[in-house]
């Protein structure tokens, strides 16, 4: 497997001519920005009007054929014109239904009449990655043609060995486009500066900055990288240093630039700083839609309620409808600020208005009772989520496991406790969690719980020395003896310690107990 993945990273590499092929047109980085309805144009596509891109839209499931809608439209004597399929493309990806966006790529490579570029070449390899993998972006890369292989096309490659964090793969990729003369533009450049903030290769930073100031010049996102690697390392100075840098290379701050310079000065208690850079951060965000939660999380921090209630209003009167991400922040922010009442009012607009009953708006409110020692609100709350239809969710269950453990409810607790684990595919196990609730069954002597507990695990395999320990314990609380202990650890492939032998000499001497092992 390794000598695969190895074999085709060095193919991929081996594709550059060793001419350095003319370079076209820059591919520019640009940021997408919503419209100031919060809708988009492109899915609202032709007003009403039977269109291939709603068509494509309403291809809701992964498993219907973006191919076969295509095919339709034609067969009913419409025109396909590749502008609308790059169109097409554009929305599917801002959607993610990058399977669908994938397939309308395929077919048009697939038309003699329809001539791509490398920037189509580039896209199709960014969603080869995204729905087979790296692997198979990499073998597309290989068995491009060659007057593909330019500088569009490697930096998506670049792109896909970023996001899977491959660095060695990065580099020589790297090293490959500088020779052919590929790096005139700060893009690969930025990709590079993302994997080593991502990575915490923070060291390799300053050359890399010295390398793209020689070759070319750095733009916006290099300054934004640059800033947020300082933050990192709460280089305050240092980030001082790159902002005044950027403004005398005459590049517009953006509110990205604003929001890091302001987290950074917020974590570092720099209030009157913060205060500067979140004002000027507002000027620039007046349309740029993820500002605004960037915003609001940042004037909590402060401690800024007036600031707080009054984004959210600007945001309310800007913006037709707010979606679930947004109510979630600006509820979080009220509930950090102590405002139970105004954060209770927006959930009721939220779920008056909300058609995704996603619970994890509701979880933060639920969250905040149990926290605040309000159980019984908790309870009650959580009877509202099921009334409305609200499904819950592992977290729901989770929250509710540990406010039963404040109250030292033991059936509950068991209870929530495997509705939680039933209700994930792959159970992540909290560590604290498992140890709290296997203490408190401990603490009760219940046994037919122990076991009904032990049985749960066990279905999701997760059943250790500790646990079995913990079930012998409660019997010897309950003053019993267990049946066939090392029978069952042996069938569940469990090493007995030194505390399991002393704890099963100990409950030998007990009464025999008749509880189903299997409860």
């Amino acid at each position: 497997m390794l000598h695969r993945i190895v074999r085709t990273s060095v193919s991929a590499v081996q594709r550059f001519s060793t001419k350095a092929v003319v370079m076209p047109a820059q591919a520019q980085e640009t940021q997408s920005r919503e419209r100031v309805d919060g809708t988009s144009n492109r899915a609202k596509d032709g007003g009403g009007r039977d269109t291939l891109g709603r068509r494509m839209f309403a291809l809701v499931y992964s498993k219907r054929s973006a191919v076969v809608a295509i095919r339709k439209w034609k067969e009913e004597g419409r025109l396909v014109q590749k502008y609308e399929l790059n169109r097409i493309v554009r929305e599917l990806r801002r959607l993610k239904r990058y399977k669908h966006a994938l397939e309308v790529c395929e077919w048009m490579k697939t038309q003699e009449d329809m001539r791509l570029m490398s920037g189509d070449f580039a896209i199709h390899l960014d969603l080869v990655a995204k729905v087979r993998g790296l692997n198979s972006a990499e073998k597309f890369f290989v068995d491009l043609p060659e007057k593909m292989i330019d500088p569009i096309t490697c930096s998506a490659l670049l792109h896909t060995y970023v996001h899977c964090k491959e660095s060695e793969k990065a580099e020589a990729l790297m090293k490959k486009m500088s020779e052919n003369d590929y790096l005139k533009s700060p893009v690969p450049y930025n990709h590079m500066l993302s994997l080593y903030v991502s990575t915490g290769q923070l060291e390799k930073i300053p050359k890399l900055i010295k390398e793209v100031k020689k070759v070319t010049s750095p733009d916006i996102v290099t300054y934004n990288l640059w800033l947020a690697a300082c933050a990192s390392q709460d280089a305050v100075e240092t980030a001082r240093k790159v902002f005044r840098e950027l403004s005398e290379a005459k590049i517009e701050p953006d509110w990205v630039t604003h929001s890091t310079m302001a987290n950074m000065y917020i974590k570092n208690s720099f209030r009157e700083e913060a205060q500067s850079a979140l004002k000027d951060m507002e000027k620039v965000s007046r349309k740029v839609r993820v500002a605004y939660a960037s915003l609001i999380s940042l004037h909590t921090a402060l401690e800024n309620k007036n600031d707080v209630c009054g984004i959210w209003k600007k945001m309310q009167s800007t913006f037709r409808k707010l979606n679930d991400v947004e109510y979630t922040c600006m509820i979080t922010s009220l509930l950090k600020l102590k405002q139970f009442q105004e954060a209770e009012k927006l959930y009721d607009e939220w779920e008056s208005v909300s058609p995704t009953k996603d619970s994890r708006v509701p979880n933060l409110l639920l969250a905040a009772y149990i926290n605040n020692e309000q159980m019984d609100k908790a309870k009650s709350f959580y009877s509202r989520m099921v009334d409305s239809k609200i499904m819950p969710s592992y977290t729901t269950w989770e929250l509710l496991t540990w406010g039963y453990l404040k109250q030292r409810q033991v059936e509950e607790v068991v209870d929530c406790f495997k509705r939680a684990i039933r209700s994930v595919r792959q159970w992540d196990p909290d560590e604290k969690l498992v140890q709290q609730v296997l203490a408190l069954v401990e603490e009760s002597g219940d046994v037919e719980v122990a076991e009904n507990l032990l049985s749960a695990l066990g279905r999701v395999g997760y059943v250790n020395t500790e646990i079995y320990n913990s079930l012998l314990r409660t019997y010897a609380n309950a003053d019993k003896m267990p049946l066939i202990i090392s029978e069952r650890m042996k069938k569940d492939a469990v090493e007995m310690d030194e505390e399991t032998k002393r704890l099963m000499q100990l409950t030998s001497k007990m009464c025999v107990t008749e509880i189903p092992i299997n409860a």
